[in-house]
């Protein structure tokens, strides 16, 4: 290119710049106004009228003596409306500083009480039993399956904790290995007793992170998976996810773990070192449980399709040096405003100490909660398992279960964290002849109350 052509280049490009500017001048409001010696200069409409209705008494506003063309003070409405003086006067624009913004102040110490309540009534139609005097009966009863009770709060914007005591079981004094005649019995046999679920501290890095959601525990807590699969399933009132209720993991151990959310939705990742001995029982031992899930959520962008996740969970253990207690997982979930669905497959691997024959074990679970707008839910679940893989005998034995119900969750006011929920469910228990089991039928009854 020439000089000439060069030239030509810049003039073109800064008179463009102008005209850019001045179209953007024009397109604010603008009005001057002399009244007693000053010049009044506004760029914006609301304070121009208040101007007028309030006959010459100005706002919020920026005065400079001397600046008019014959000396007067100047008055101005905002920075946009000296700006605006600037460039239709021929006087140089000028750069306004933001007003610095105050300090967030430090998080207030805050502590908070809620709790959790599983009611059921369960009729038991198959299998029969019999009672104390021998006659055969239906077995019908009323209990209290959880009830948390939940202390949460935050010593700071980072440091967090929460304290959950849940019930047990029902109290029965031990009798076993008592001389004989000997009999053992408390007054407290048959009551309904309490144990630590959950008792841990967590460290947040919202702080530092680009994505909110990031944080270390240290205590009584979580596994990775269990509640992972419970926040998408929202049924746990019902009874215990697959994986629980089958005796392969539990949902909460005593360990350290840590948690990254990955940016823009994409998913996260859940590690942790556990005694895995589950928080029912103590550290046997030198062995530790080492769980990692990872979830990938492949849409988050779509309105329809952001629910949709892909899991995959493995648990390395040993119950002693030279066994092994392992569990794979693979889950593929997806969550909508009307329908929640899974389904899980897992496989394990267990082996009791160096010398004892190893058992492999996997099965699979699907279900479905289609919802309505009025509080109105559906469930279908279906789980199968093949406790031992390695046995001729029972080789492919499974025993599956059914559960089908329908359930009415009630509408909290507001923002409120309450949830309250009532399910009646049929569930149809199977065994192949090889377990020689009768299978097993039962209705129930079940509620949530949560806050």
């Amino acid at each position: 290119m020439t000089g000439r052509g060069a030239l030509c280049g810049v003039v073109a490009l800064v008179a463009g710049l102008c005209m850019a500017a001045a179209a953007h001048a024009q397109a604010f409001f603008y009005r001057e106004e002399a009244r007693d010696g000053r010049i009044y200069v506004f760029a914006q409409t609301s304070a121009y009228q208040n101007w007028i209705k309030a006959n010459g008494e100005m706002g919020k506003s920026t005065s400079r003596i001397g600046y008019g063309p014959n000396g007067e003070t100047v008055v101005f409405d905002s920075d946009d409306a000296i700006n605006l003086y600037n460039y239709k006067h021929d006087k140089a624009g000028e750069v306004f500083a933001k007003p610095a913004e105050p300090p967030k102040p430090a998080a207030e110490p805050v502590a908070k009480l809620g709790g959790t309540i599983f009611s059921e009534y369960v009729f038991t139609h198959d299998p029969a039993e019999k009672d104390a005097s021998g006659n055969t009966i239906r077995k019908t009863a009323f209990e209290v399956r959880r009830a948390y009770i939940n202390v949460t709060g935050n010593i700071s914007d980072i440091l967090s904790y929460r304290v959950t005591p849940d019930v047990a079981a029902r109290q029965a004094t031990a009798s076993s290995n008592l001389p004989a005649g000997a009999s053992v019995s408390s007054n407290l046999d048959g009551s309904l007793t309490y144990r630590l679920k959950y008792a841990y501290g967590q460290m947040s890095f919202d702080r530092w992170m680009r994505t909110k959601g990031s944080w270390l525990r240290l205590g009584q807590q979580q596994t990775p998976y269990v509640d992972f699969i419970e926040g998408v399933y929202r049924y746990r009132f019902e009874g215990t996810v697959f994986v629980d209720r089958e005796s392969f993991l539990s949902s909460s151990d005593v360990g350290i773990s840590g948690r990254w959310v990955a940016p823009r939705e994409y998913g996260d990742l859940h590690l942790g070192i556990y005694n895995g001995e589950t928080y029912s029982k103590p550290e046997a031992n030198d062995q530790k449980a080492i769980q990692l899930r990872a979830s990938l959520r492949p849409l988050p962008r779509s309105a329809e399709l952001k629910g949709l996740r892909l899991t995959g969970f493995i648990d390395r253990d040993r119950p002693l040096r030279g066994g092994k207690r392992n569990r794979a997982v693979g889950a593929l979930t997806f969550e909508h405003r009307f329908v929640n669905a899974g389904f899980e497959f897992l496989r394990t691997r267990d082996r009791a100490n160096g010398s004892a024959a190893i058992i492999d074990a996997d099965g699979y679970s699907g279900w479905i909660t289609p919802r309505t707008k009025f509080g109105l839910e559906g469930l279908l679940r279906y789980d199968s398992l093949r406790p031992n893989r390695n046995s001729p005998a029972s080789n492919d034995a499974r025993r599956s279960r059914t559960l089908v119900g329908a359930a009415y969750w009630f509408k909290a006011a507001g923002k409120s964290p309450l949830a309250a929920a009532v399910l009646a469910e049929y569930e149809h228990v199977k065994y192949d002849s090889s377990f020689n089991k009768v299978d097993e039928n039962r209705y129930a009854l079940k509620s949530l109350l949560a806050f």
